[in-house]
């Protein structure tokens, strides 16, 4: 049994709002609320939605509310372009969604997009900080059936548990005359265990069991790419930082990465081709595990992600001159190691 993907234009209608968060963990959350948009691009034109979104992006800042926006591109795991936008509220994520310039917005988007898109926004909820495999899952139940909805989705859990990865659970429920969706997120640490636990038969069993609410519609988002530059732990970080910030922070990580490993390899004396081959893997966990976390995103942390009531321009200058300060003190550091130390084959 699989759920039937319907592509009802929640995006454009503004149909898809609040839900009030059910945790499966009875954890304390944030207030905040969060859209959650999946929109498919049309080939060739990847550039200009770019452009066209951070137009959006740009619009949605000037909200009462606002917190933050992340873009994520197609993944192997995730095919579509997913834009999650975050409020302080429901009440202002809504004024957003609902307001007169995002739908001159979407019109003029519409030539950029294949089809409609989706839409889900959840209240409250933890964002995880970890690189997870978060599936979003919207149902459509009897409310005459809502305990059994939840004792079957209990039941979900307790199996979902079992599997190498699971993360966690958690569970919104609709609200009334806004959206008349329940929606489930759960978050395994990465594909190959979320696709472990998709094709098991324990889950086709309990799919079985649970035929009544078979009208569902599932979205996977790939986080792990955007973990390098995660969201402060309570929800409430500030916008993902630009694509320029972005690109400057890794720099800022890889080269260092890249000399020490390139000095750590060399006795080895491997050909170019299968050093570069076993430098850029090194690198790569490197950077996902060690680097970024510990060393970048903790140095730059005040730049990556400010806080919404510190100086732009300040904020920026005292990035850039970390970027500066730290580049400058490991190519002094290279330059003796290679020079005075070190010299290479």
């Amino acid at each position: 049994m699989s759920g039937t993907d319907r592509t009802d234009r929640a995006d454009r209608t503004g149909r898809a709002g609040r839900a009030a968060g059910t945790d499966t963990t009875d954890r304390d959350r944030s207030a905040g609320a969060t859209a959650v948009i999946h929109q498919k691009v049309l080939p060739g034109l990847e550039r200009e939605y770019e452009s066209w979104q951070e137009d959006v992006n740009s619009a949605a800042a000037g909200y009462a509310g606002y917190l933050g926006v992340e873009v994520s591109p197609p993944t192997p795991v995730q095919p579509e372009w997913v834009v999650v936008y975050r409020f302080d509220s429901v009440a202002h994520l809504k004024a957003w969604i609902d307001s007169d310039t995002r739908q001159r917005l979407l019109d003029v988007g519409d030539e950029y997009l294949d089809g409609p898109g989706t839409q889900q926004v959840i209240s409250g909820g933890t964002r995880p900080t970890d690189p997870l495999v978060t599936v979003m899952v919207t149902h459509r139940v009897d409310p005459a059936h809502v305990d059994e909805f939840l004792a079957w989705q209990r039941r979900l859990t307790r199996e979902e548990e079992k599997f190498e990865g699971f993360r966690g659970t958690e569970i919104f429920q609709p609200v009334e005359g806004v959206q008349d969706d329940w929606t489930t997120l759960y978050r395994f640490d990465n594909a190959e265990h979320l696709d472990a636990w998709l094709t098991s038969s324990r889950r086709r069993q309990l799919l079985a069991e649970g035929e009544k609410f078979d009208d569902f519609r599932l979205r996977t988002v790939d986080h792990s790419f955007g973990s390098w530059f995660a969201f402060e732990g309570n929800g409430k970080g500030a916008a993902a930082p630009s694509e320029t910030r972005t690109a400057l922070a890794v720099w800022v990580g890889l080269y260092p990465t890249v000399v020490l490993l390139t000095l750590a390899l060399s006795p080895l004396d491997m050909p170019l081709w299968l050093g570069l081959l076993v430098g850029n893997l090194l690198s790569s966990f490197l950077m996902s595990f060690l680097t970024m976390p510990y060393y970048v995103n903790r140095l730059l942390k005040r730049w990556l992600r400010p806080a919404p009531d510190e100086p732009a321009t300040r904020t920026h200058l005292i990035g850039l001159g970390t970027v500066a300060v730290l580049t400058a003190f490991w190519v002094a550091v290279f330059y003796v190691i290679t020079t005075q130390i070190w010299t290479l084959p």
